[in-house]
């Protein structure tokens, strides 16, 4: 089974002023940590309500020119056999690359394996184009409809 786990971090950063900044500054810092290791995990703004009222606050929250922002890091795990595997394997990957970040999973999502085969069609569709864009550059059609590696090889041979 599949899974599609999402974790929130809790990001500090310094010397800011306005909310925005704090975000632009948390994503750029969560993002130089995991890359290039983890370059697959995707880094949304995370979603904060208060807890009296329920209404929606801002994703980071500053106070003496230093923020806390809430990240919300999200990632596929392969192969796992429930959820509970797929979010402690989540919270290792994410966290041994975010030192001293507190993290905790908000949602674990099943992906359906008839979906992958799906997905797999658009693709082959997508490399198609791509073809028809290098035919454009010069090549013949006979080089476009063979595989990828070999009009680059071809190339190479006429010159």
């Amino acid at each position: 089974m599949d899974c599609r786990v999402v974790v929130e971090a809790a990001v500090p950063v310094y010397d800011v002023e306005t909310p925005d900044e704090a975000v632009r500054i948390a994503i750029s810092k969560t993002g130089e940590m995991l890359n290039p290791d983890l370059n697959y995990v995707e880094i949304n703004m995370g979603e904060r309500q208060c807890p009296h009222c329920g209404d929606e606050l801002e994703p980071a929250f500053i106070a003496a020119d230093e923020s806390l922002v809430a990240l919300e890091l999200e990632m596929t795990v392969f192969n796992v056999e429930r959820d509970e595997h797929a979010a402690r394997i989540a919270r290792k990957e994410i966290g041994q690359r975010l030192e001293n970040i507190p993290l905790e999973v908000l949602q674990i999502e099943a992906i359906e394996e008839t979906d992958d085969s799906d997905a797999e069609d658009p693709a082959e569709t997508t490399d198609d184009g791509g073809n028809d864009a290098e035919s454009d550059t010069g090549e013949t059609g006979a080089e476009s409809d063979s595989d990828d590696v070999l009009p680059e090889f071809d190339e190479l041979m006429n010159e």
